[in-house]
């Protein structure tokens, strides 16, 4: 029998991941982790660019949001994320300093906090997007 030989993308499957994120630095560093892990990785600045996104067709397993952003913060976008029935479903990680009851104020399936321990993100993201 002839072995089988499987290409590269046949073995891994590039899962979309949404950096929603506007400090440069912070969202280069956490996109080019997250590309090395194997992630497919499409950022916004703020969360008006992360809605245009998603509403041209961008659907990934998981949302990375920071809350504290100009434009729409991070509040105002779960909030319109749950208004959208076919985006509400998508788990939303909060990565921010921001903590307390101000974290209550958005649906999270986690949170990762501020300076970023990326192994932590990595975890958490490989949980939510198998």
């Amino acid at each position: 029998m002839a072995p089988v030989v499987h290409s590269l993308f046949s073995l891994t499957t590039m899962a979309t991941v949404l950096l929603v994120e506007d400090n440069v630095d912070v969202r280069e560093m956490m996109a080019t982790a997250l590309e090395l892990d194997g992630h497919c990785v499409r950022t916004a600045a703020n969360g008006w660019e992360a809605l245009r996104l998603l509403e041209s067709g961008v659907h990934p397993c998981v949302i990375l949001l920071d809350l504290m952003m100009p434009v729409m913060d991070g509040w105002a976008f779960g909030a319109e994320l749950e208004n959208k029935p076919a985006l509400a479903a998508i788990p939303v990680i909060v990565v921010s300093a921001v903590g307390g009851d101000l974290l209550n104020r958005v649906r999270a399936a986690a949170y990762v906090s501020k300076p970023v321990d990326i192994d932590r993100l990595l975890e958490i993201v490989c949980e939510k997007c198998p």
